[in-house]
């Protein structure tokens, strides 16, 4: 059967069900998913760094790593190809491209220097997100926004200002809205003695940032918790806590990374507690193994419960989505398409899920039918409807993506030394 017959006989078996399948996928053409610049050079960025700092690490050496501005600009383009839809690109401070030798350093940061990424994601009709960086710098250790040392935070509150300034810009320039995620690694190894003092500190200088006089119809702010990190393991400045009741109490976004995390916490389940008191949330999705590892995401089980809560509570219009890891343990760009397919494949499994019928079972406590009724979906022919998905839109289905990926490899990636 060709991929259009497979999905006519999908199609049927998912309306016995009540699901319109070409619905969903008219849907799911028009989510745009934020895809992170950092995966195709080990969040190396255009700085000259040669080291990551901040419990941040990139581990593997699989050959191919972008070095350049139009290196990793060339794996963008290939990764695009292979994923369905328009979607948004990620970036972070570090990766400003200086002309004429003209280096600025974090603090200093202006619209112009990110100019070619302005006209990158113009040419490709891509939104732009960003990210102030708050690490692998001379003055990112052990402390930024909430350094003791006055000189040391005015830096980075400066950094966070001109990001907002470059945000702005994106949106000036493309249309739309662009999110920037404040995120820092300010933390202790071991138990402090004063808890309070540096998150007055953060508190303080994120009062700074925000003070700046920005468009909040242009530039959306959120701040990003973690529990622990490398270096950092009994004391984080930047806590859920402190993020939620910061974001919560100066009216920008509390973006929810699902491996910053203890491991039996859920972000799934944190999404509808969220959306009752926010009318935005901003995710990361990543795939933690054991701790924040940022492994490719795959299509489990969470990746799976991420985005039915987004699609049955009707958010796809109040949830942000971008994807954070980095592994340079396999072919970067590969990992790219993988994880932003399978986010979509997640998206589309909600979309074509029965809610209603499974909420009023939950609701009328038949809870054995409920479990059957979950499980046998997972059965249905999701995978034709997929696969006709991507056939709509011009890239391969099924696996035959990873044919691009070898030949990719073979013609570009191999002959850098």
């Amino acid at each position: 059967m060709t991929i259009q017959e497979k999905y006519e006989e999908a199609k049927r078996v998912y309306r016995e069900l009540g699901v319109d399948t070409d619905a969903a996928l008219e849907t799911l053409k028009h989510v745009p998913i934020s895809m992170h610049c950092w995966q195709g050079d080990d969040v190396m960025g255009f700085e000259g760094a040669t080291e990551l700092t901040g419990g941040i690490q990139a581990t593997g050496d699989y050959p191919g790593r972008a070095r350049t501005p139009e290196e990793l600009m060339m794996d963008i383009d290939q990764a695009l190809r292979l994923i369905p839809g328009k979607h948004r690109l990620n970036l972070h401070a570090s990766y400003a491209i200086f002309e004429d030798g003209k280096k600025a350093d974090r603090n200093a940061l202006k619209p112009e220097h990110f100019k070619k990424w302005v006209e990158f994601a113009k040419a490709r009709g891509l939104g732009l997100d960003f990210n102030p960086t708050f690490f692998s710098h001379p003055l990112a250790s052990p402390f930024t926004l909430s350094s003791p040392d006055e000189n040391i935070r005015r830096f980075w509150i400066d950094h966070g200002k001109a990001c907002l300034r470059i945000a702005e810009y994106f949106a000036g320039e493309l249309g739309g809205q662009s999110l920037v995620n404040i995120w820092i690694p300010d933390g202790y190894k071991d138990i402090p003695a004063d808890r309070l003092g540096p998150r007055a500190r953060f508190k303080d200088s994120l009062d700074q940032i925000l003070s700046i006089g920005y468009d909040k119809s242009k530039v959306l702010v959120a701040i990003e918790s973690k529990v622990f990190g490398i270096g950092m393991e009994s004391y984080t400045v930047g806590s859920h806590e402190f993020c939620m009741n910061y974001a919560a109490k100066n009216g920008i976004l509390c973006l929810l990374d699902n491996g910053h995390y203890h491991p039996t916490e859920m972000v799934s389940d944190k999404i509808s507690s969220m959306l009752l008191f926010n009318e935005k949330l901003a995710l990361h999705v990543t795939r933690p193994v054991r701790w924040d590892s940022d492994h490719v995401v795959i299509f489990d089980d969470e990746l799976k419960e991420i985005a039915k809560e987004i699609v049955r509570n009707g958010a796809l219009d109040r949830v942000i989505i971008g994807l954070d890891y980095f592994d340079a343990s396999i072919n970067r760009v590969s990992a790219w398409v993988l994880g932003m397919r399978n986010m979509q494949k997640a998206l589309l499994y909600a979309l074509l899920t029965p809610d209603k019928q499974l909420a009023k079972l939950q609701n009328e406590g038949n809870y054995t039918e409920l479990l059957v009724r979950q499980e046998e979906l997972k059965f249905y022919p999701f995978a034709d409807v997929w696969n006709y998905f991507c056939q709509c839109n011009g890239v391969p289905a099924g696996d035959a993506w990873f044919k691009e990926i070898r030949k990719y490899e073979q013609e570009v990636l191999a002959l850098r030394k």
